[in-house]
């Protein structure tokens, strides 16, 4: 029964990227947070999140060289970021209690349909910033998405081209964690080999998803997906 839980949580994760380009993640560690530590949870995902964000990052129709180049100092502001949130060593108990805060923030950033807007001269300094927390978060956490969704979204890229952007910045915060997991123990042999057997069903899953994506209303399916993220981190918190 266990076995087959983690499996349906794989392909519910992979077809919520599907349809909406990013999920994975956040909806696979919500939800194996239930049953395992953040850090074990992210483990997890390594593999199934690398590769379908590879998949992603390639997919778009911009120059990935030129995302490169206009997103570097986000980028290394991530990894930096992950190197120093793995240095803190916080405990399972209080990373649960982040993971319930950030699921629930961004959830109800979803839901309030928060749309920011980036004045040009803020990029250069809010980027290494947003990198910075968004690498601390997802050391701590496994979660990639808060601030960098709010940062991508704000430079008011093209749709397509923002997809690609996340892919792109979620191929580097899963470099990034994997390696930081690999140097603190969590990610040896055994939770790498676990990790690799889940790429099966997300990658199914987000088959699925990009079928289904154009028979679920977006505004129906954004709803109840920010309102699944924010019951899960209610949960998380009060338990």
């Amino acid at each position: 029964m266990d076995i087959a839980l983690i499996l349906s949580i794989f392909v519910l994760a992979g077809a919520v990227k599907g349809i909406s380009g990013l999920g994975l993640p956040t909806i696979g560690i919500a939800l194996l947070g239930l049953m395992f530590s953040p850090a074990e949870a992210a483990a997890l995902l390594v593999a199934p999140s690398l590769l379908t964000n590879v998949w992603q990052a390639w997919g778009g129709g911009a120059s990935l060289m030129l995302l490169a180049r206009r997103l570097w100092p986000l980028l290394a502001g991530i990894v930096a970021g992950t190197a120093l949130g793995g240095a803190l060593a916080v405990d399972a108990a209080f990373a649960r209690l982040i993971l319930a805060e950030v699921l629930m923030l961004y959830a109800m950033l979803g839901l309030l349909d928060f749309s920011p807007r980036m004045a040009p001269w803020a990029e250069p300094v809010l980027a290494p910033l947003s990198g910075l927390a968004a690498g601390a978060l997802a050391a701590v956490t496994g979660v990639f998405v808060i601030p960098v969704v709010p940062y991508l979204q704000a430079l008011r890229l093209e749709r397509d081209h923002l997809v690609q952007a996340l892919g792109l910045c979620f191929t580097v915060s899963t470099l990034a964690l994997g390696l930081m997991l690999a140097e603190h123990g969590a990610l040896a042999l055994p939770q790498l080999g676990l990790s690799l057997w889940a790429t099966l069903p997300a990658v199914l899953g987000m088959m699925l998803g990009g079928k289904i994506r154009r028979r679920i209303p977006p505004l129906i399916f954004r709803r109840g997906f920010f309102v699944f993220l924010f019951a899960i981190g209610v949960h998380l918190l009060l338990s």
